[in-house]
């Protein structure tokens, strides 16, 4: 049973992987310094909105075996539509991607320094970090093999790795488990937890992952009766990934100080109060997540532009890696000599912003088509879910082009 479930797994590790980067990590870790376990209900939240969206993904790529790039494309017949929705998907995604992979990449080189220390080079024209140099060979290395399998397994493997990180980090700290109950299924709102809240949620359910999902079903699976394996790889990976959040919270709300700003510092205050394997079982985790996310990053941003340009998909495709290595290339650079595109974040984030709602109501809008999924359209349980999903993300996206703009 268990032999079949581990052959059936997918691309739900995947997707967990990359919502599971430096940054989630980072807001979870203030998420749990600022307010304790008061707002593990809002990643409870989060991983239930992430699993409705994602099966949506999932299905409609085993059903129409295409990304959700293309069927937008196939959908959406007004020119002037398909121009915007292409252009905007594009802008997210991929310049998106683009921005944050410095970050991701960033995130792995802290794990890694809070255990072997700084590893600046210095020379009479430049400095650059060797990490970075080192966890970006490693992400090319494994994106230009090209074969979705060993993709996979080492994603899977890394997952697995970073589960177990943050969740011996969370235990170290012997939490009060009848108040991480409490907290996890009785909402509160303590004060000025507003904007924590919404940042939980929106570091969880992202655009490039409904992209990403419905591209790498299709490479996994191809016939109908698929859907119950993918189903199920959907539930245990998001609820896997929703888990280490939580440990993440559960670890950063140990530490009785606020001067806590990311999960590097989290990592130095475990280590007086706890020992020094709470600092290595962290710093482990904060390397996975980095790598993780900067492996699925370009590797999404190349499936979304290939569908948006009527490009094939195939790993090996000239243009399909020509893609990725810009994206990695552009972070590896960033990360190394500390390059700062804070225009480019702030324009990936306002994209970042419109395209969530969008796309959620694009899925929403042909997972209710006929024509496309047949029988396997959406059920009303599905389609209420799907739109009180659709209501939340309206609000982040308001929330996250509003924070642009420094209103809040």
């Amino acid at each position: 049973m268990i032999k079949n479930w581990f052959k059936n797994i997918g691309p739900g590790p995947l997707v967990a992987a990359a919502f599971i980067g430096p940054g989630t990590v980072t807001m979870c870790t203030l998420a749990g310094v600022k307010f304790g376990y008061a707002l593990l209900w809002a990643m409870a939240l989060s991983v239930i909105a992430t699993i409705v969206l994602q099966e949506m993904s999932s299905r409609l790529g085993i059903i129409t075996q295409k990304g959700l790039a293309q069927t937008i494309r196939a959908e959406i017949k007004s020119p002037v539509l398909k121009g915007l929705a292409v252009f905007l998907i594009l802008s997210a995604i991929v310049v998106g991607n683009t921005a944050y992979e410095a970050g991701n990449i960033s995130g792995g080189v802290l794990g890694l320094e809070a255990i072997f220390g700084d590893q600046n080079i210095q020379t009479d024209w430049f400095s650059f970090n060797m990490f970075s140099v080192i966890i970006g060979l490693l992400a090319f290395i494994l994106l230009y093999i090209g074969n979705y399998k060993v993709i996979e397994r080492v994603l899977v493997a890394l997952v697995i790795l970073m589960s177990l990180a943050f969740f011996i980090t969370a235990i170290l700290t012997k939490p009060n488990f009848i108040n991480i109950v409490k907290g996890a299924f009785v909402p509160t709102y303590p004060q000025d937890s507003i904007f924590t809240i919404i940042g939980l949620i929106g570091t969880t359910v992202v655009p490039y992952n409904l992209f990403l999902h419905a591209s790498l079903v299709k490479e996994k699976w191809h016939d109908k009766s698929d859907l119950k394996y993918a189903r199920k790889d959907t539930i245990v990976a998001v609820i896997l990934g929703g888990l280490v959040s939580m440990s993440v919270i559960v670890s950063s709300a140990a530490i009785q100080t606020e001067d806590i700003n990311s999960a590097a510092d989290l990592a130095k205050g475990l280590e007086p109060l706890f020992g020094a394997y709470s600092k290595y079982f962290l710093a482990i985790g904060l390397f996975a997540a980095g790598i993780t996310s900067a492996i699925t990053a370009p590797l999404a941003a190349a499936y979304v532009a290939c569908g948006c340009l009527g490009w094939t998909s195939n790993l090996k495709s000239i243009r399909f890696r020509s893609i990725w290595v810009f994206i990695l290339i552009f972070g590896i650079a960033s990360s190394s000599l500390g390059i700062k595109s804070i225009e480019i974040i702030k324009f990936a984030q306002v994209a970042n912003g419109i395209l969530l709602p969008v796309v959620a109501g694009f899925l929403i809008w042909v997972m209710n088509r006929t024509s496309v999924l047949g029988i396997y359209k959406n059920s009303l349980k599905q389609n209420v879910l799907g739109i009180v999903i659709l209501a939340i993300t309206i609000f982040l996206g308001l929330k996250s082009i509003l924070k642009v703009f420094e209103v809040f």
